[in-house]
């Protein structure tokens, strides 16, 4: 007898169906087709075990398991359980006639008990779109499933529950998400603030021009300056995601298995700090079976690397086709996928390899030119990228007993939306583009217009801290964002000074 169930495999952060063809016949054996991975064909074993130990009869007939289209290749153990629903609807255990309805995916343990997958969401996404009826997997995945609407969502525990509900037994309990809600009540949810930061004001102004224009920046200073502790805090003063957003992110985390058991919507901006040792496959994604990396991880949210000039210059250089095209295309022999990599890049680095460069009470104790070198790790073509560049200094004793409360995020962030806004109509009907830091070359000097004043201000500063020529477009674009936080029109002295001091490494005798 012949049986068809549906599952899906995952490509990139979109879902494509997969029909599997379960027969039963005449002779002996057990077959798997349709180019399946080594987690496929083991499935025999895994099924067989869970089919006998929840006492349903297993064949001793001939098994063909054909998994259509046959030119994808199918990867890990998700498919267990339609495989399981085949071979027992193909022997008459399990009534066919709701099989092509429900979408069902999941992996069985040998006790027939089921266990979590990847891409439950984009998974659902496809269903929907196809116009299933519902999706049956996992009671872990059910509630990121369950962001979909339109779609029957049932979560299911063990082998038997779905072979109950599927002979119309078993009463189920529907997965119901109300997306909306849940994620507008936690989308202001953070353990840590702004606030909780003494001293320090410059490199908190720094960072609410980073956040309003979108610009990467990067912080230099001396071991326990607060460099990291300022970075962690940069998401809670982005402005809030919106639920494109949101679903772009869980798709992204929901394929790379990184959302949490019985999680649903991501409902604050990522924040990714991958160890200095990391490779530049771990970064960028990819592997043998692509997945994504920390930059996609990091989609719609803040890139940290801390130490930057310990990351090996070839995982560094990665970077800079990410940076401007905001995603990562990732090609092998037969196929290629690509993953969305719009992120905010916040960089930290000591000044010297001991620490202490430029510090107003510690001597350096690294010899002539080892400075240069040791900020040579970082390229020109990556600083090009990095908008702002800001001197972090230790914070005095008398900082840090103040008693004063400092700004909230929530206030900065008040500032930081504003702004956002005047960009986002700004750039209304132009593709791609929604903030300042995104501006091509033309467009900054189109949207970017500046005084005779100011032109002659920004000369004379070139000339005498000797910035390079590629600082020019980065202080007007900065330049605009600190023009859009304070809501003027046009681009003032007082704003072009303020980017003008946000260049520290473009200064030619920077490091000596």
């Amino acid at each position: 007898m012949l049986v068809k169930t549906f599952g899906s495999a995952v490509h990139g952060v979109d879902a494509q169906t997969i029909t599997i063809e379960v027969n039963v016949g005449g002779g002996s054996g057990y077959f798997i087709v349709g180019l399946p991975d080594n987690a496929v064909k083991e499935s025999q074993t895994r099924v067989d075990a869970a089919i006998i130990n929840n006492e349903y009869s297993a064949t001793r007939k001939k098994v063909v398991v054909n998994m259509a289209p046959a030119d994808i290749r199918k990867e890990g153990s998700a498919y267990d359980l339609p495989i399981a629903i085949g071979l027992l609807a193909a022997t008459d255990q399990v009534n066919p006639e709701e099989l092509d309805k429900y979408i069902i995916m999941g992996e069985l343990s040998l006790d027939g008990g089921l266990m979590p997958i990847r891409g439950a969401l984009p998974i659902a996404i496809q269903a929907r779109k196809e116009g299933y009826k519902g999706i049956i997997l996992p009671k872990q995945n059910a509630r990121e499933a369950g962001i979909v609407d339109k779609l029957e969502v049932y979560g299911i525990e063990t082998l038997k529950q779905a072979v109950d509900f599927l002979n119309g037994e078993g009463d189920v309990e529907r997965t119901t998400v109300n997306t909306r809600e849940e994620f507008f009540d936690r989308i202001n949810l953070f353990d840590i603030d702004f606030s909780d930061v003494k001293g320090q004001e410059n490199i908190k102004r720094s960072l609410e021009i980073a956040a309003a224009g979108g610009h990467n920046v990067i912080l230099i200073g001396p071991p326990g300056a607060g460099k990291t502790m300022l970075a962690k805090r940069l998401p809670t003063i982005l402005p809030p995601l919106n639920l494109f957003e949101a679903l772009e992110s869980t798709k992204i985390h929901s394929v790379a298995g990184q959302l949490g058991i019985n999680s649903s919507l991501i409902s604050v901006r990522p924040f990714r700090s991958p160890h200095h040792t990391v490779s530049d496959v771990a970064l960028v994604g990819g592997g043998s079976f692509p997945q994504p990396g920390e930059i996609s991880l990091a989609h719609n949210g803040v890139l940290f690397l801390d130490e930057l000039p310990e990351f090996k210059r070839a995982v560094l250089e990665v970077l800079r086709q990410p940076l401007e095209e905001r995603r990562i295309t990732i090609s092998r022999a037969k196929f290629s996928v690509e993953y969305p990599a719009s992120f905010m890049l916040v960089a930290s680095m000591n000044p010297c390899p001991c620490g202490y460069y430029n510090h107003p009470d510690k001597e350096c104790v690294c010899g002539p030119g080892i400075v240069q070198r040791y900020l040579n790790k970082i390229s020109g073509p990556l600083l090009d990228r990095i908008d702002i560049h800001v001197e972090v200094v230790p914070v005095a004793f008398t900082e840090l007993t103040n008693t004063r409360t400092s700004e909230t995020s929530d206030k900065i962030r008040e500032r930081v939306i504003q702004a956002r806004l005047i960009q986002e109509k700004r750039f209304e009907g132009q593709e791609g583009i929604y903030n300042n830091a995104q501006m091509s070359s033309r467009q900054v000097r189109e949207i970017c217009v500046i005084t005779t004043a100011g032109q002659n201000l920004l000369k004379t500063a070139m000339e005498r801290l000797s910035l390079s020529a590629r600082a020019y477009d980065r202080i007007l674009k900065v330049s605009r964002t600190i023009a859009d936080l304070a809501a003027t029109e046009d681009i003032k002295i007082e704003h072009l000074a303020e980017a003008i001091q946000y260049r520290s490494l473009d200064r030619e005798n920077w490091a000596g």
